[in-house]
């Protein structure tokens, strides 16, 4: 394979694999959010305006990720494998769903006392455990049925500029 041919190659491997770095730093950055809580709901820890704020930065991150899908992404899997639309269609679902999940939180969080209440801890953990029990299956399902299509995909101003799905912070 010519080098120019096996660079292509490898930076279309990459869409998949980019795609799982950016779910596990999803994953960590819920996982840091629980801790947070975890701290504050015991007494020490992080202020509530500090989880307030980091729970603002988890879901700007993951509605840039999903938005940047339902916009780019899944419109060019469609095209190039029209058999992953019901996939797509599920996919955009849960995205939707995940949207009101981490609405339902960021209230939760913006209502949050500066003292720890059992009252609040109950509600923002089941609200949390729920986002957290879908956005799991979400990301397993979309991983199983996407890696290979992205893998496969040739598109250039992917390789380009990174698009908005496929971005995390280092």
């Amino acid at each position: 394979m010519k080098s120019a041919e096996h660079e292509a190659h490898r930076r279309l491997t990459a869409f998949g694999h980019q795609l799982i770095e950016v779910h596990v730093w999803l994953r960590d950055l819920l996982d840091d959010l629980a801790n947070g809580l975890d701290g504050y709901f015991a007494g020490r820890g992080l202020p509530a305006t500090d989880l307030r704020a980091h729970c603002l930065a988890f879901c700007s991150a993951l509605t840039r990720h999903h938005t940047g899908e339902d916009r780019g992404a899944f419109p060019a899997i469609a095209e190039e494998f029209p058999e992953l639309r019901p996939v797509l269609t599920e996919l955009r679902t849960d995205h939707n769903q995940i949207e009101w999940l981490l609405g339902n939180l960021r209230k939760l969080l913006d209502g949050l006392p500066e003292q720890p209440d059992p009252a609040a801890e109950a509600a923002v953990r089941a609200e949390l455990e729920a986002l957290s029990a879908v956005l799991q299956t979400h990301f397993i399902y979309e991983e199983k049925r996407l890696i290979a299509a992205l893998n496969g995909m040739s598109v250039p101003e992917w390789r380009e500029q990174r698009p908005a799905f496929l971005l995390h912070d280092d």
